[in-house]
C-alpha cells in the first residue's frame, strides 16, 4: 500500500487529488487541516482515507503525523488562500514559510520519497511578457502570499541540493470546478448568478485570467507521481486561453440565464494583477490532450451543483 499524505487536505484541491488517489486503489491516503478555510464536506469518505485536524506549521503536530505513518509522497497544499484573505492578515501568511520547513525537514527524515508542493502564478507577478514560460519568465513576487511561495519553491530546491530530497513544484494558476468555494472568483460569480444578485467586479473588469477544470489540473499533476515526470522541476498548471473578468461575469449570467447585473468596485490596491496566462505546453504534453474549454467546465459545474440539491 502506497502512502500519501495531503496538506491542506479539506480544500478544494487537495481533497480533489484525494478523490484521484483513493480511485486508483493500492493508496492509503491521510489528509490533514487546521480546518481555517477547508472544509469537512469536500474529505473523502472511504475505507482507505483517513482526517486528522492538524497545523502543518505547528512541528509537533505535523511530527506526531509523519513519523507514524512514514509516507511515501507528500503533496504540501496546505496554505492561506484567497486574494483578500492574504491581503489582511499578512502576518499569518508569512507563518506559512514555518509549515513549509517542517514538511521539508520531517520528509527527509522519514523515507519520503518526494514532495510536490503547491505554489502559484502568483510568484511571476506582474507578467512582463505572455505567455508566461516556467525558465524565462522573471519571478516578480511583491506581496506577502507570492513571496512565501517563492520561497517555498527555494526550499524545495535547496533540500533536494543538500539532502536529496526530490520534489515536484506546480505552479497554479486559476483553477475551478464544483467543490470551490465561493471566496474564488469564478464561484463567487456562478454563486451571485444563480441567486439573482449583483456580480461585483474590482476596477473595469479589463484584467484578464485563465481558468483550468479540476480534472485537469488533478490529471496533470497526478501524471507526474504515477509516471515519474518532472523530478526536481517545475511547471505551470492551468489553462492558456484568456478571458477578462467583464467577459467571465458576462458568460455566466448569459450560462446561468441570471437576472444578475455587473456593479464595478474601486481597483484592489494590491494584489490583482491585469493579466496572466501560462505557457502551458508542459502540461498538455503530460496529458496528452487538450484541456476542457472554460464554457464546458462552467456547465459540468453547473450540472454537478444541480444533482447535489
Amino acid at each position: 500500500m502506497v502512502k500519501v499524505l495531503i496538506t491542506g487536505g479539506a480544500g478544494f484541491i487537495p481533497s480533489s487529488m484525494a478523490d484521484r488517489i483513493l480511485a486508483l486503489g493500492g493508496h492509503e491516503v491521510v489528509l490533514v487541516d487546521n480546518l481555517l478555510t477547508g472544509n469537512m464536506d469536500n474529505v473523502p469518505v472511504h475505507p482507505n482515507a483517513t482526517f486528522i485536524k492538524c497545523d502543518v506549521n505547528n512541528y509537533n503536530d505535523i511530527a506526531a503525523v509523519m513519523t507514524s505513518y512514514k509516507f511515501d509522497y507528500v503533496f504540501h497544499y496546505a496554505a492561506v488562500v484567497g486574494v483578500l484573505r492574504t491581503l489582511d492578515n499578512p502576518v499569518m501568511v508569512l507563518r506559512d514559510v514555518e509549515g513549509i520547513r517542517n514538511v521539508l525537514d520531517l520528509s527527509k527524515n522519514t523515507g519520503v520519497k518526494r514532495v510536490f508542493y503547491s505554489s502559484s502564478s502568483e510568484v511571476y507577478g506582474e507578467p512582463v511578457v505572455l505567455p508566461q514560460h516556467e525558465y524565462t519568465t522573471p519571478l516578480n513576487s511583491r506581496l506577502p502570499y507570492a513571496v512565501v511561495k517563492n520561497i517555498g519553491e527555494c526550499f524545495c530546491r535547496s533540500y533536494h541540493q543538500e539532502y536529496n530530497l526530490d520534489y515536484t513544484i506546480f505552479r497554479f494558476f486559476n483553477t475551478y470546478g464544483p467543490k470551490q468555494s465561493p471566496d474564488f472568483v469564478m464561484s463567487k460569480f456562478l454563486h451571485a448568478a444563480l441567486a439573482g444578485k449583483d456580480i461585483t467586479i474590482y476596477g473595469d473588469g479589463s484584467q484578464s485570467r485563465t481558468f483550468c477544470y479540476i480534472d485537469d489540473n488533478i490529471d496533470a499533476c497526478l501524471r507526474t507521481m504515477l509516471d515519474d515526470q518532472y523530478k526536481n522541476d517545475v511547471y505551470n498548471i492551468g489553462s492558456d486561453i484568456i478571458i477578462t473578468i467583464k467577459e467571465l461575469a458576462e458568460t455566466i449570467i448569459e450560462l446561468t440565464g441570471s437576472s444578475s447585473k455587473i456593479v464595478y468596485l474601486p481597483p484592489l490596491k494590491d494584489g490583482d494583477m491585469t493579466r496572466r496566462q501560462p505557457d502551458n505546453n508542459r502540461m498538455r504534453e503530460l496529458i496528452g490532450r487538450d484541456l476542457l474549454p472554460y464554457k464546458e467546465g462552467i456547465r459540468k459545474v453547473l450540472d454537478a451543483w444541480n444533482k447535489k440539491q
